[in-house]
């Protein structure tokens, strides 16, 4: 069952002078068609400016298609009386957690969602502890948000979309401001999401190694989709992410160039334990 799915999606930035003439016209998105399945991981890669940003803000209703559709759990984004329904089935955790977090207590925020759906007082507690503890920072529950790091303000960002139930959570570049550590805390947090609660994640990115544990990736490119499949997949094809102006995590770089060194290594390595499992193999092949 498709969860979100977008035909012949265009999106136009049309910029105006002071008098309200039209200047410009910038073609965002240009003819994106995907289907998302639920339970699904999807990240959605491409450099600054390719339209994944862009693209993420049309599954929240945040942008309307200039042209073509966007379903999200079957209900089209672009019906104003389907607005209500889309925001509470798909949530949206953005670059700046500080932007998202508004309570001055940390339970408080993450209650603040429910609140407004006007669901009951107990039930609202209830899942701001659920909420709180899928994401590891149920201990932190009475601590003010200006107290903790960022990737801790993130994954209590990411607390307050879940305590909404949501089906889908689109997290657009949530580790963009964060160290390394707190990229790691937010991807943990939203990996464990996946499987345990098995709510569909679209992660939108720059990092690469964050699209590892992902079961399908699209990259984006001048607002187009130029690439798509599994992780896999996609990092067999080292020369062409380069082309698309996108890092390649460095352990697939080696692989790459041991391969074109004429070491039978296989292509798409995605971490080092694979590599050394491959390195070790060629050895034993060798009789070393």
């Amino acid at each position: 069952m498709a969860i979100v799915e977008t035909k012949n999606l265009i999106f136009e930035y049309i910029r105006r002078d002071e008098e309200g003439n039209v200047e410009g016209i910038t073609r965002a998105v240009d003819d994106v068609n995907l289907t998302i399945n639920q339970g699904d991981f999807i990240a959605i890669l491409g450099h600054n400016g390719s339209g994944k940003s862009t693209l993420a803000k049309h599954i929240n209703a945040i942008h309307y298609p200039t042209e073509g559709t966007v379903w999200v759990d079957g209900k089209d984004t672009s019906e104003d009386a389907n607005l209500w329904d889309i925001r509470q089935e798909a949530g949206m955790v953005f670059q700046n957690p500080d932007n998202q977090i508004i309570g001055q207590v940390v339970e408080e925020d993450v209650g603040f969602g429910p609140e407004n759906l006007g669901i009951p007082t107990e039930e609202i507690w209830q899942r701001v502890e659920e909420s709180l503890k899928a994401v590891g920072m149920y201990e932190f529950r009475k601590y003010s948000p200006n107290k903790l790091s960022g990737g801790q303000k993130q994954r209590v960002s990411i607390a307050g979309v879940i305590a909404m139930h949501p089906k889908c959570i689109v997290l657009d570049e949530p580790t963009a401001m964060l160290d390394p550590n707190g990229r790691k805390e937010v991807i943990r947090a939203v990996r464990a999401l996946n499987d345990v609660e098995e709510i569909t994640i679209i992660l939108i990115t720059h990092y690469m190694e964050e699209i590892i544990y992902a079961n399908k990736v699209f990259v984006m490119d001048k607002g187009k989709i130029a690439m798509e499949g599994t992780p896999k997949e996609i990092f067999s094809q080292v020369d062409k992410l380069k082309s698309l102006r996108l890092d390649v995590p460095q352990v697939t770089l080696l692989a790459h160039e041991l391969r074109k060194s004429g070491l039978s290594i296989p292509a798409g390595i995605l971490t080092y334990k694979e590599l050394v499992a491959s390195l070790t193999a060629i050895r034993r092949r060798k009789g070393h």
